[in-house]
């Protein structure tokens, strides 16, 4: 029985240790992906001003024609009521998602009117998302701009109904996560919030 003990405690020792590491690395990369977009962000802001500047007639980069990759983090979300900015990153795989909030691949990007799909895990990105409540607010900077946005709506959904990715016919952030927040294990349902347009002002105003 001793054997048996020790053997369990060595077990419960080892799980606890590799669960340390993975939240180490998790948090560490996306420490690096807010670096990242951060400086995205920057970028862009600094190339519009110099456009800006250097002449009035030339062209200024429209939001329809931002291009992101699969894992790149490219701007971040904003969470007042959490007090948090986090990274978002192109993609909702694995990997991106381990980075940070994942921006689902077929839907736009705030200003291209439609539904903007942002996912990340309840247990890093959206931790004490068991706070978030209908008139929060969310704001997401991007290279070519910030947008505010306000939650309208929330819902509970099963893990696989597919039907909160839709076209809605007007722009609305939409932003999921695991539910229950605090669920051990693999979570059977999604928590959705649906905010809509608060204000929308452009770097390059």
């Amino acid at each position: 029985m001793k054997l048996i003990g020790r053997l369990l405690l060595i077990v419960g020792i080892v799980m606890v240790a590799v669960a340390g590491f993975h939240l180490y690395q998790t948090e560490k990369s996306q420490d690096e992906a807010l670096l990242e977009a951060e400086e995205r962000i920057k970028q862009g802001l600094t190339e519009t001003e110099g456009e800006t500047e250097g002449s009035a007639s030339v062209d200024k980069k429209e939001p329809i024609d931002f291009q992101t990759e699969t894992g790149e983090a490219f701007g971040t979300l904003e969470i007042p009521k959490l007090e948090k900015t986090l990274p978002i990153v192109a993609g909702t795989d694995p990997d991106s998602l381990d980075r940070g909030v994942g921006h689902l691949d077929n839907s736009v990007l705030p200003s291209q009117g439609e539904q903007i799909v942002l996912s990340g895990h309840r247990d890093t990105v959206f931790r004490n998302f068991d706070q978030i409540e209908i008139g929060d607010q969310y704001i997401v900077h991007l290279p070519y701009g910030s947008y505010t946005y306000e939650i309208k709506e929330t819902e509970i959904v099963p893990e696989d109904d597919t039907s909160v990715i839709r076209q809605m016919g007007e722009e609305v952030l939409v932003v999921t996560t695991c539910y229950p927040f605090h669920y051990v294990g693999n979570a059977p349902e999604r928590f959705v919030t649906y905010a809509y347009p608060v204000e929308m002002h452009a770097n390059s105003d």
